[in-house]
């Protein structure tokens, strides 16, 4: 299960670099969008991933850590905050600019 867990972190991270990398103001949220939801979920594997074990400490030997659980609701918020800033600011940039490229400069196609 850690490899499978791995390998959608790898490839989350690696949608998102590629998209930050691309020139259009849309690709480049959904990039961060996507780094973000990685970071997510590698700061929710700090936890150890348990199937069947209890949120909080009880009875049982095994429980899952509440820091990192903790740690993934703030980033979300966090995430949500920065995406809606990202989405308002490139939608002025669009505005003022009238062009979606990052640079600022058309694409030849």
């Amino acid at each position: 299960m850690e490899a499978l867990f791995a390998v959608a972190l790898g490839i989350l991270a690696g949608s998102g670099v590629y998209l930050l990398l691309r020139g259009r103001t849309f690709a480049v949220v959904m990039g961060l969008t996507l780094i973000s939801y990685a970071v997510n979920l590698f700061l929710f594997a700090m936890g150890r991933l348990h199937s069947g074990a209890a949120s909080v400490i009880g009875k049982s030997a095994e429980y899952g850590d509440p820091l990192p659980q903790a740690l993934v609701l703030t980033a979300i918020v966090i995430g949500f905050a920065m995406t809606a800033f990202v989405v308002v600011l490139a939608l002025r940039s669009v505005g003022e600019t009238s062009s979606d490229h990052v640079d600022g400069r058309e694409s030849s196609r």
